[in-house]
């Protein structure tokens, strides 16, 4: 299984999307370091560097972050189906099952990728402003951006590996949902498609009742930043991604590819 995992992420490393997603995560928090709306924006004036970060997970997971996300992902079913790699594969000694399974883990630890790339840039980019104990907020913990007094830099940091975490884990589900369009379309440009429409009317259910808004996955875009209890946040955004793989490693199994 492991040799499996190694070779999906070798795959992954000479992607095209693969390569630029991370590359553009890392770059985009110098621009909103020095961005002159920013204020106007994210209703933020920075005055640390540890306010960056939140300010760039804010910019980049609302789209960026799931088109990326889609696109690799979808890239990995229809990128071997468009160059016919993925039936000698299938070829081998080796269950269809152990095949989706190590495409499936390699495309849940991607957007992890992207947010350590976001992550990273974004302490690059701050260094500017210093790391210091200062007066407010990461944005990631209580009071947001206001904070609720002087922040030192061992909490700050601890709030935004916080949020980092929660950003990732709010990722999943799109991950195993563009996977399982893939296995579904085999083909990379509808997959990515069907994975990003899904998510633009999921937020055109906005008008709907709040008791249909708390089971949507758009409804938690917001987490990486969400305070007091994010149990019952996390729990439904693991059924989502659990439910998502399920039906991308059933759909392979009886896919003829």
């Amino acid at each position: 299984m492991l040799s499996l995992i190694l070779l999906e992420i070798r795959k992954l490393l000479v992607s095209r999307s693969a390569r630029i997603a991370p590359v553009v995560c890392f770059l985009l928090p110098f621009l909103w370091s020095f961005a002159p709306r920013l204020g106007e924006i994210m209703h933020v004036d920075l005055m640390s560097g540890w306010q960056l970060p939140a300010v760039s997970i804010g910019l980049t997971v609302q789209f960026l972050m799931p088109l990326f996300i889609a696109v690799t992902v979808a890239e990995m079913i229809g990128g071997e189906v468009a160059h016919g790699t993925l039936a000698p594969l299938l070829l081998r000694p080796v269950s269809r099952t152990r095949v989706i399974i190590s495409k499936l883990v390699v495309a849940l630890l991607f957007p992890l990728v992207l947010v350590l790339a976001t992550l990273l840039g974004s302490l690059v980019a701050g260094l500017p402003h210093g790391y210091g104990e200062f007066m407010g907020g990461t944005g990631l913990g209580p009071g947001g951006f206001a904070g609720v007094g002087v922040l030192s830099p061992s909490a700050a940091l601890a709030e935004v590996l916080r949020g980092s975490l929660l950003t990732w884990v709010l990722m999943l589900p799109f991950a195993a949902l563009a996977l399982f369009f893939g296995v579904l379309l085999l083909n990379t440009s509808a997959a990515a498609l069907a994975t990003l429409a899904t998510l633009i009317v999921l937020r055109l259910l906005i008008v709907f009742p709040d008791a249909i808004q708390r089971i949507l996955l758009t409804n938690y875009f917001n987490l990486y930043a969400m305070q007091g209890n994010i149990t019952q946040a996390i729990v439904l955004l693991l059924i989502y991604t659990v439910g998502f793989s399920l039906m991308a490693i059933f759909a392979f199994d009886r896919r003829d590819v």
